[in-house]
Parts: C-alpha cells; structure tokens; sequence
C-alpha cells in the first residue's frame, strides 16, 4: 500500500505523486481509489487501491536500479540489428513495453530503437515512441539517481553518443545534397 505523498510509476504515465488516498462510491460500491498526479504532465488519475498492483503502479526505482538501467541501456550485445521486420508488429511490441510496469521493458524501447536508427532513418512513429521512452526512463533516472531529468537525459545521450553523432552527420550530408538542387531552381 503507497502513502500520500509518495512518488510512484504509473506504466506509459511516468513518475507520479499519491497526492491523496480517498473513498469513493463507484457504481454503488464503495472503492477506496489513489488519488495519483503523473508529474510531466499535471494529470490526475483514480487508482482503485486493490487493482493498483494490476495495472502496474509501483515505486519509483531505487539507486541501484537507476544505476542497472544505466548498465543495462549501455550493453548492447544483446541488440539483433534492424531485421527490416515489420513495422507495425515492432510498434505494437514497442508500445506494449512502454505500458509495462518493469522499467527494463521500457529501456529495452529506449535501446532498440536508438541502435535501429544508426542503420536507417526512424519513421515518425518510431521517433515518436523514442520520445515516449526517453521521457519515461529520464523522469524515474533522475528520481533514482537524485539528479535533474536533463542530467538524466544527458547521462543516456552519452550511452549513445555514437549514434546520434552520425545521425546528425547523416542530417548534415542530406542538407549539402540538397542545397546544389536549390541553387540551380
């Protein structure tokens, strides 16, 4: 059982607070509901206390676990490489993890779909679950590690430093290519 005031993770939400535990009458049943506001966003949400563990709610990770998923986002021997599956079951897979209540899930998303993009361009949609991912891991890492969410993000930025340098050198040499094209119009 959380306490008021105590931070939580609600999954696909992030890093949340207990602001108050009250009961409720829904649908003529008395229901003692969390009363949890998501952090990033300002949202509240009604948490039934006896389905909290169903839909996932949970602590905020401790130290530790930051500093695993730290490890965890920096070992890449366990990355396949971009098989050209199909897309919209990568994304289903990828969306389903970033609702799950194990952070691991959620920096496997963060992880894959940096790795996918060093060997082509993400498509919206994956640049959008990159997003999504990256929001939720920094807003718990710097609960975790006791650090701002930007430091948390810069901390993840250097696990790929690699990769975005030659994202951005891909970006560099599509813009020269295009500017011959527009100087001849």
């Amino acid at each position: 059982m959380f306490s008021v005031d105590e931070l939580v993770v609600y999954p696909a939400q992030g890093v949340g607070k207990v602001e108050k535990i009250e009961e409720q009458d829904v649908g003529g049943v008395k229901t003692k509901l969390y009363i949890v506001r998501i952090l990033s966003n300002n949202v509240t949400l009604m948490v039934p206390v006896s389905n909290a563990e169903n839909v996932g709610l949970r602590p905020v990770s401790d130290e530790k676990m930051g500093l695993n998923i730290l490890n965890y986002l920096e070992d890449r021997s366990d990355f396949t490489g971009y098989s050209g599956q199909n897309w919209n079951r990568r994304y289903r897979e990828y969306s389903d993890k970033l609702k799950s209540h194990n952070l691991y899930d959620v920096a496997y998303v963060l992880k894959e779909l940096f790795l996918i993009s060093k060997d082509k361009e993400l498509s919206f949609g994956e640049r959008r679950l990159l997003e999504q991912a990256m929001g939720l891991i920094t807003m718990e890492l710097s609960y975790a590690l006791s650090v701002d969410q930007s430091q948390a993000k810069s901390k993840v930025e250097e696990l790929f430093a690699d990769v975005m340098i030659q994202e951005e050198e891909q970006e560099t040499q599509e813009e020269n290519a295009e500017e011959p094209k527009k100087s001849k119009q």
